[in-house]
């Protein structure tokens, strides 16, 4: 009697971690100098924007910005180290 519930617990538990385990990713583009940044977090306030830059590491803050999300792929292939 319990082997059901307790395979659609285990279901239910598994389909929760894979929908969870995808990532989002971002180029943030600067307008005023048209840097191109990527991120995988962006916090917004009001007009504000704050992320770190994947490439360099820094905490940036940006009054004004176009974010974009992008594929894992595109992310990887514009962050890869040379």
């Amino acid at each position: 009697m319990k082997t059901p519930r307790v395979r659609a617990i285990a279901t239910l538990v598994v389909a929760l971690a894979v929908g969870g385990c995808g990532s989002t990713y971002y180029r943030v583009t600067d307008p005023s100098t048209q840097r191109t940044y990527y991120t995988d977090e962006v916090k917004r306030t009001g007009t504000t924007i704050q992320f770190k830059d994947y490439k360099s590491g820094a905490q940036v803050t940006l009054p004004a910005s176009e974010v974009m999300e992008i594929s894992s792929d595109e992310f990887k292939k514009n962050t890869a180290k040379k």
